[in-house]
């Protein structure tokens, strides 16, 4: 076939068979080896040289030295950790989780004091002593009655479960009823709980400083062989007493002094006039005969808080000789007291225990 001049290359090989479109074929050339990194001989070794292996082995064994010693140091660290928090056998005060509750039991009885004088003091006494509430310092009711779980329940629903009164004064302390949280009940309980081992800074009433105090429980205290269980209700515990039946009283003479009683009346031959206003005594002295009845007249100004006059030997806190009738003002009862021989006693409000005097029998 001729090519035709006026032809286009594009046209020219569209008439060329496929064989005639491939390239030239070209004689094969000698392969030149291409040059390349090399490795020294011993890389290419398959065994560890002597050198190589104790490096091997001496870094083996650094590293079990070094896990062996933080293993014994973790050992050690747990060990000493369980000795400072439980304590070291046979070593006293070597406890650090009981250091913390015994400063965390000061901690809420010092809360528990001042939340007492703010709320409850009034009703029941700066020292529990009771006044318009029911004592709280009695021992036989603080081992027996006034448990924690007692005085719990009754400052979460109120007076109305002690002695089943709607109309108690005693309200509910707790929220939402009342205006205390769950730590400060348990800070309250904490404090009339507290054991008279317990020693705690507390606020003085009178000053206003800042004083140290102990609890009111006694650990040590134990019921008296024949002892009467606390009564449930406090206010059953004021018909006690020894009942004076009213005489035919004198003409009552200034508190403190004595006074010859009217002749004829068969009563006895002087009478003595005190009373009771504002929990305490108008007077802290009386004078009576010796080996001869006497009378007391006592008026007790406090209404609804009961009072009464007992005399005991020594001192108010010695053994007791008589005890007048328990009655709540505002009221006047008039006590026969028999012979007493001569000697210093001491009378005191069964009732309120920081109500004391003393009588002088001569």
């Amino acid at each position: 076939m001729t090519d035709l001049p006026d032809r286009s290359p594009e046209q020219r090989l569209s008439d060329q068979s496929p064989e005639q479109r491939l390239p030239a074929r070209r004689e094969p050339a000698e392969l030149v080896p291409a040059e390349r990194f090399t490795a020294p001989p011993q890389a290419h070794s398959f065994g560890l040289t002597a050198e190589r292996a104790g490096r091997i082995v001496r870094q083996s064994s650094n590293a079990r030295w070094v896990a062996f010693l933080a293993v014994t140091l973790v050992a050690v660290f747990v060990i000493g950790y369980y000795f400072y928090e439980l304590g070291v056998p046979g070593v006293a005060n070597s406890s650090r989780m009981e250091k913390e509750v015994a400063a965390q039991q000061v901690t809420d009885v010092e809360r528990g004091s001042r939340l007492f004088e703010a709320n409850c003091a009034r009703c029941h006494g700066a020292q529990g002593e009771g006044g318009i509430g029911p004592i709280l310092n009695d021992q036989a009711k603080l081992l027996t009655h006034l448990t924690s779980k007692y005085i719990t329940t009754v400052l979460t629903v109120g007076g109305r479960f002690v002695c089943g009164n709607p109309s108690s004064l005693m309200p509910a302390w707790l929220e939402p009823n009342g205006p205390l949280n769950y730590r400060n009940i348990e800070e309250l309980v904490a404090f009339l709980r507290a054991p008279t081992t317990l020693t705690y800074r507390a606020v003085d009433p009178v000053t206003g400083e800042d004083i140290d105090a102990t609890g009111w429980r006694d650990p040590s205290y134990a019921l008296p062989a024949g002892a009467t269980p606390v009564p449930d209700c406090w206010s059953a515990g004021l018909t006690g007493g020894t009942p004076a039946p009213s005489a035919a009283p004198g003409t009552p003479a200034p508190s403190g002094e004595a006074t010859p009683a009217p002749s004829g009346g068969g009563g006895a031959a002087v009478v003595l006039k005190i009373s009771a206003q504002g929990i305490a005594y108008d007077t802290a002295s009386l004078e009576a005969p010796a080996n001869t009845p006497f009378q007391i007249v006592f008026t007790n100004n406090d209404a609804g808080i009961p009072h009464n006059v007992s005399i005991h030997r020594d001192s108010p806190t010695g053994a007791e000789v008589w005890q007048g009738e328990i009655f709540s003002g505002v009221d006047t009862r008039t006590y026969d007291v028999p012979a007493l021989p001569a000697g210093t006693y001491g009378f005191v409000c069964t009732v309120h225990p920081n109500m004391t005097g003393t009588l002088t029998v001569k």
